[in-house]
């Protein structure tokens, strides 16, 4: 079984799709738009709509990515989902982490935790929430639940002390 995440975009998959390709070294195997689909009276597309993403998909050599602006009419907007990226190479997830962050909003920059491994969380300027966790130690790379609930609450701590 595979498990590849469907983001939902409002008219800017193309774009996220084409940078999430560049920050992965992927390839992107499909990019169909709405006008590319047979015209169907029941669900008419304007012109405004044929050129937004029906369906793409990203590759990477580790993982795929789908993606959509949504159906005509029926557009989604963000989500309570994010994705978690773990890493046992740190420069390889210190570059991604910038990278993939430029231009979003960085809730908890990449920080040393106690299970040892930096982790640190953002949105994408695209809308996407990611977090990342850099194994600085073996142990770090199969953080236990109960671990990662500890960690959370000693982040939401940590912010609650820095707004105060």
């Amino acid at each position: 079984m595979t498990l590849i995440p469907y983001l939902f975009f409002d008219g800017t998959c193309a774009d996220a799709m084409q940078f999430y390709a560049k920050v992965f070294n992927g390839t992107l195997p499909a990019m169909q738009r709405w006008s590319e689909m047979p015209p169907n009276p029941d669900y008419p597309i304007t012109d405004e709509q044929k050129n937004r993403v029906m369906h793409a998909r990203m590759d990477s050599k580790d993982f795929s990515l789908m993606g959509s602006d949504g159906t005509p009419g029926n557009e989604q907007k963000g989500g309570n989902i994010s994705l978690s990226l773990n890493f046992d190479d740190l420069a390889e997830g210190e570059k991604l982490f910038n990278m993939l962050s430029s231009g979003g909003a960085v809730e908890t920059p990449l920080t040393d935790m106690f299970w040892g491994a930096k982790f640190g969380q953002f949105t994408d300027k695209f809308g996407i929430d990611w977090s990342f966790n850099i194994a600085l130690t073996p142990a770090a790379a199969t953080t236990e639940p109960e671990a990662f609930c500890r960690a959370v609450q000693g982040i939401a701590r940590k912010l609650n002390e820095n707004r105060g």
